[in-house]
Formats: structure tokens, C-alpha cells, sequence
């Protein structure tokens, strides 16, 4: 009988690992081909997230790790937003909301992005629909802003005529200090 009491001991302990491990293995989709998600993000009417990483930043693992990941896992956010992400120190292109390959450095002074994580939440054609988020600075509260911001966009795409004040997250004005500068 202590030999079985082990053994399922032993399983549990190792499932338990295992199952650790599983938000690591989700990968945050790389932002490769903005038209193509700007299209994917028009025909299911869905905001797309934005963020802007580096590979040394501890402060985009967090992000990634907390936040991201498990809201790729949950698939409570597969209806409500596209998540990508651009990394900003490996030297990588990407193709912009217009077709164009730029350097993501350029991309990311277009949209006057200076600190990571830096999330920016837009419409298929790259304008933005809600208050970026700069940096985290209260990961305690962190998950209601985003929320917050992601239900502001996507009432954006999918009300467009319409306002609503949503708590935590302002809407921005077409033409605003936040649509990003012509390349």
C-alpha cells in the first residue's frame, strides 16, 4: 500500500510540474504581416493588441508570463481580440498596415513607442481604438485596466458610430495625438 501512496504521490507531483510548465510552452503570435491581421481583424470585426517587446526586458516576460499567455490558454479572448507581438531588439521586419516591410524600429516610432512593453490597441488599418498602455506599474490591477481597454476597442470596432465611457480605458478621437504618424 506505501508503495502505491508513492507511486500516486510521485504521478501527482509530476503532472503538477508538467502542468506548470504549460504557459511557457504558448507562444505569443509574433507580428509578422500587419495587413494580413489588419484583414483577419476587419472580417471578424476584432480590435487587435499590439504589444511591443524586447527579448531583454523583464518587464514583457512579466507581461507575457501573467497576462498574454493565460488569456491565450483561457480561450476567453479568442472572440474579443488578436494578440500580437513585436519585438523591437532582434533586428526583425515586419510588414506594415499598408503592405510596406519596415524595419519593427520604424514601426515603432510611426506609433511613437519609446518604452516595453508598450500595448497598443488597434483596427485593421492600424489606427488606435483605445489609451495605450505604457509599462506595468500596478500588476495587481494591471488584468482590469486591460480589459478595460480591450472591451473599450472592441466596442470601437463594433459600434463605431457610438460612444460609451468605459471605466478605466478613454476612447480616443479619429485624428487624435494617438493615430499614429505617416510613414
Amino acid at each position: 500500500m506505501k508503495r502505491l501512496y508513492k507511486s500516486v504521490l510521485i504521478g501527482c507531483g509530476l503532472f503538477w510540474l508538467a502542468a506548470g510548465e504549460l504557459p511557457a510552452e504558448v507562444e505569443i503570435p509574433l507580428a509578422t504581416d500587419l495587413q494580413a491581421d489588419g484583414l483577419q481583424a476587419r472580417e471578424a470585426r476584432l480590435p487587435i493588441l499590439l504589444t511591443f517587446s524586447a527579448i531583454a526586458c523583464e518587464y514583457c516576460r512579466q507581461l507575457e508570463d501573467q497576462f498574454l499567455r493565460p488569456m491565450l490558454i483561457s480561450g476567453e479572448y479568442s472572440d474579443r481580440i488578436l494578440i500580437r507581438r513585436l519585438l523591437l531588439d532582434n533586428g526583425s521586419r515586419v510588414i506594415d498596415f499598408s503592405g510596406e516591410r519596415i524595419a519593427t524600429t520604424e514601426l515603432s516610432d510611426r506609433y511613437k513607442v519609446f518604452v516595453t512593453p508598450t500595448i497598443l490597441f488597434l483596427d485593421g488599418d492600424g489606427n488606435e481604438l483605445a489609451r495605450r498602455m505604457v509599462g506595468i506599474n500596478t500588476p495587481e490591477m494591471y488584468g482590469g485596466y486591460l480589459d478595460n481597454c480591450i472591451d473599450t476597442a472592441l466596442y470601437r470596432i463594433r459600434n463605431p458610430s457610438r460612444l460609451a465611457h468605459l471605466p478605466g480605458c478613454q476612447l480616443q478621437e479619429a485624428g487624435s495625438a494617438l493615430t499614429p504618424a505617416a510613414p
